[in-house]
């Protein structure tokens, strides 16, 4: 698309925008294409990552970072680590804990379960179905402690339909979670007690951490 089809398109200043591409273009997240003297913008494979179309998009993960909820800790660090009173960035923020404040907050719960899902569908389940699948093997049933939505159990029960999966985390995370074949949701805290299953599974960022 030309800068006056993306500008007629988003009801925006061209040379705004145009400043802004220049910079995008830049970091590879769209590339530039001169034909006959008409530059043009195209998706490069960073970008299509970012489309909301897309099966395997990151937008849900861009959309919690850049959410001002998740920003307005960041003012908070510099007297977090200078010695703050105890209380993390985001509690100091917002008076609460991340997850006292997902539960209070439908869209934040949303936004922050979707973001976990897409990370957990794009990177995190795929490395391990492709890098360690051996894992899996002999185990009858599989708890996933502080699983959200159920994204990454669904999966590897799909790839392993022998296991009976069970995805475990709190009440508020669980409570809009869609229904997968052979996953069986169940709210509680891991502080208190865990399902009893053959394995549990932690997925912590891109680490995995399996108990027999």
């Amino acid at each position: 698309m030309t800068l006056s089809q993306l500008s007629s398109a988003l009801n925006c200043s061209s040379s705004l925008l145009y400043r802004i591409l220049r910079f995008l273009v830049h970091r590879g997240i769209f590339k530039e294409i001169t034909d006959e003297n008409l530059i043009s913008y195209a998706q490069t494979p960073l970008s299509r990552l970012l489309a909301s179309s897309s099966n395997n998009s990151m937008a849900p993960f861009l959309l919690l970072e850049s959410n001002p909820v998740m920003l307005a800790p960041w003012h908070g660090l510099s007297a977090r680590i200078k010695g703050g009173n105890g209380e993390t960035p985001f509690e100091a923020a917002h008076g609460k804990d991340l997850w006292s404040f997902a539960a209070a907050d439908p869209t934040h719960n949303t936004i922050f379960n979707d973001a976990m899902s897409c990370s957990a569908r794009v990177i995190t389940v795929p490395a391990i179905l492709e890098n360690c699948p051996e894992i899996f093997e002999g185990i009858g049933s599989l708890v996933d402690v502080g699983g959200g939505n159920g994204t990454s159990l669904s999966m590897i029960v799909k790839a392993f339909p022998w296991i009976k999966g069970i995805n475990f985390d709190l009440p508020h995370v669980i409570s809009s979670s869609q229904e997968y074949i052979g996953v069986q949701h169940v709210g509680g805290s891991m502080f208190d007690s865990i399902p009893k299953a053959d394995a549990a599974l932690f997925l912590v960022g891109i680490h995995i951490y399996m108990d027999k």
